[in-house]
């Protein structure tokens, strides 16, 4: 049987020095997994970032769920899809139904500090990973309604069929993450 494993994809602006991400990881080497755990530091550019994640996806032989959190969650959504996929997706992106215009130009990594110019040629680039319908039984949705920078409906919505943890309040970092480690871990298999 083929080790499982999860790809964890960061959100834009963010990286694998994310609480999520760390929390993920150190969750998993307590249970001596921390081998079948990737994070990637995801390039801002797109079609990158897919890229980055696809070559993971190729040396793992298919046999992992991928989490994804904010763009994370957007880019997840279309690997699950495309591959065939488990996915759990936190506060995810619904770029359909929302408008990019605030992310374009200067932005700065929370974590590594680094700038970079995000272009309208790099949001146009997000158009192509749209997924207009989903499987539903590829996915976990979690979302918290206090969610400030995404309007969690537009996913519950998106994802109307899938298995949802919808809970009152929190932020988009998703404050009730350490809560739901076990419920992702069982969804993955782990």
């Amino acid at each position: 049987m083929m080790a499982k494993n999860i790809l964890h994809l960061h959100g834009f602006c963010s990286s694998p020095e994310s609480w999520k991400a760390k929390l993920l990881a150190a969750t998993l080497d307590e249970r001596g997994l921390a081998k079948n755990f990737f994070c990637p530091h995801l390039s801002f550019i797109p079609d990158q970032a897919i890229s980055q994640a696809e070559k993971i996806i190729s040396a793992t032989k298919r046999s992992l769920t991928l989490t994804g959190s904010s763009l994370g969650g957007f880019y997840a959504t279309w690997l699950a899809e495309k591959y065939g996929l488990k996915a759990v997706l936190i506060n995810p992106a619904v770029i359909s139904r929302m408008s990019y215009e605030k992310f374009i130009g200067t932005q700065t990594n929370l974590y590594t500090r680094e700038t970079f110019e995000f272009t309208v040629e790099h949001a146009e680039q997000l158009l192509k990973y749209q997924v207009p319908e989903v499987t539903p039984s590829r996915y976990l949705l979690m979302v918290e309604t206090g969610d400030e920078v995404l309007d969690y409906q537009q996913a519950v919505r998106h994802y109307a069929n899938c298995k949802q943890i919808i809970i009152e309040g929190g932020s988009h970092s998703f404050t009730h993450f350490p809560h739901c480690l076990a419920q992702i871990l069982e969804f993955a298999g782990l």
